[in-house]
């Protein structure tokens, strides 16, 4: 699908510039509205969305101009304010709306936002019926007659609903008392809920990463800045330590050790101890997928694809495929016998699960998954930057690979949610890998400012 506005994970952009603008989210919302009207028509009522956030301080514009659209397009609103993208995703599903809506920007800084949707299953809405909102978003934006404005009100209990679920994917037999755990929220819209979870599980649970002011989401905190989570579990010599990205959809785990294990690791953990109970039908990774991984499957037997890199790539595989368990290196982790998304917070119960039930430790489950080094270097491109056009990348990508004399892989991708171009060398040695690089990167540099 040839996509306008719509990129691998919702829109999303810089606050202020084109589409991030109150006009532009205006009429995404009554775009929406008026394609889930239409779906739903002859139904009693109106049709009803819910919408959560992050602790971004454009939150608020981008939620009240996504409330007005859907409003004038006859549409209901139910505001849960600050909720985990997953969290959004259950209560959908849950409360029998028709869409959950997200204000997130996930790991970007707090400049961007973004505004994703979650089908009334609970799924990430059908590339269908995003082409649907973007034919509508071409059309004039209009308003319902003062008896179809759709209403809005606040769902008080949205937080609490969601812990309940969180702990209701944790084994019932099984508690976490007598661990000592530190959970970083990235001043993200887990904050007020990922430490009640691990301590209501019976945790000694401390919390980092939890004072959100509008301006510091994922800033020096979280799944993609660790250096605090590990200084933070050696201070309170702690079991582990859980890092929760700005909209809790990715997590990465830290060991007393201080040894950070990404999404590679972390599901192979899930897969080795599920493994041993029962047949895997088979996982499903990305091209980013560490090499190790694949092989590691294969000696346990276990059928593994890579998806194009993105979660809801990695979710249409797993339900083509009718699998159960797939992520990213990343820290997008799923589940789909716990949840219908990726889910930090239920992703670490996971990894938990297999260490409670095991007695081994992270480290232990993981002992046989020897990875290859990897360097991603992310290059500053203008939009629209078709890399492919330019003979001089291919060359040096052409290069990188004879250098790496079949002991490595090279990768080259747009980023789907930032003006960036994704340099990824993979193989042994270490010198040899970031020698090609940034060989690459810099001949990217170089053709994107020409």
């Amino acid at each position: 699908m040839s996509r306008t506005y719509f990129g691998t994970d919702g829109v999303r952009g810089t606050v202020g510039q084109a589409p991030m603008t109150p006009d532009f989210v205006l009429r995404l919302g009554y775009a929406a509205g008026k394609v889930l009207a239409g779906k739903l028509s002859g139904s009693d009522g109106h049709p009803a969305v819910l919408i959560g956030k992050d602790t971004r301080i454009s939150g608020y514009m981008v939620e009240a101009a996504l409330e007005a659209g859907f409003s004038a397009a006859g549409v209901d609103v139910l505001l849960c304010g600050p909720l985990p993208t997953p969290g959004v995703a259950y209560l959908t599903r849950a409360l029998r709306l028709s869409a959950g809506v997200v204000i997130s920007a996930s790991h970007n800084a707090y400049s961007d936002n973004g505004i994703k949707f979650f089908s009334r299953d609970g799924f990430k809405l059908p590339d269908a019926v995003e082409a649907e909102i973007e034919r509508m978003l071409e059309q004039p934006i209009g308003c319902n007659e003062s008896a179809k404005l759709g209403r809005a009100r606040r769902v008080d209990d949205a937080q609490g609903r969601y812990i309940e679920f969180c702990k209701s994917t944790f084994p019932s037999e099984l508690d976490l008392k007598g661990m000592k755990i530190v959970v970083d929220c990235a001043h993200g819209a887990a904050y007020d809920v990922a430490p009640q979870v691990f301590h209501e599980l019976g945790a000694d649970a401390i919390s980092i990463g939890v004072s959100p002011d509008g301006f510091n989401i994922n800033d020096a905190f979280g799944a993609t800045a660790t250096a605090n989570l590990v200084k933070e579990v050696t201070k309170q010599s702690a079991d582990l330590g859980i890092a929760l990205d700005g909209d809790a959809d990715r997590v990465v785990i830290v060991d007393g050790a201080g040894k950070a294990y990404d999404g590679d690791q972390l599901l192979y953990a899930i897969v080795k101890h599920r493994a041993a109970r029962e047949k895997i039908a088979g996982v499903a990774g990305t091209l980013m997928t560490n090499f190790a991984f694949e092989k590691a499957l294969a000696g346990m037997k276990v059928p593994f694809a890579r998806a194009r890199v993105g979660d809801r790539y990695v979710l249409e595989m797993l339900r083509e495929r009718k699998w159960l368990l797939g992520g990213e290196n990343s820290g997008h982790i799923i589940c789909l016998d716990k949840h219908t998304t990726g889910d930090g917070i239920v992703s670490a119960l996971q990894v938990l699960t297999a260490t409670r039930e095991s007695g081994r430790t992270l480290a232990e489950l993981t002992a046989d998954l020897a990875m290859y080094p990897q360097v991603l270097l992310n290059v500053d491109v203008p939009r629209g930057f078709d890399w492919k056009k330019h003979q001089s990348i291919a060359d040096a990508q052409s290069r990188a690979e004879r250098s790496l004399n079949g002991r490595g892989r090279v990768l080259l991708r747009p980023s789907g949610t930032e003006p960036v171009l994704r340099v990824m060398v993979e193989g042994e040695p270490r010198e040899a890998i970031e020698s090609a690089a940034k060989s690459i990167a810099d001949t990217v540099r170089k053709a994107a400012s020409a």
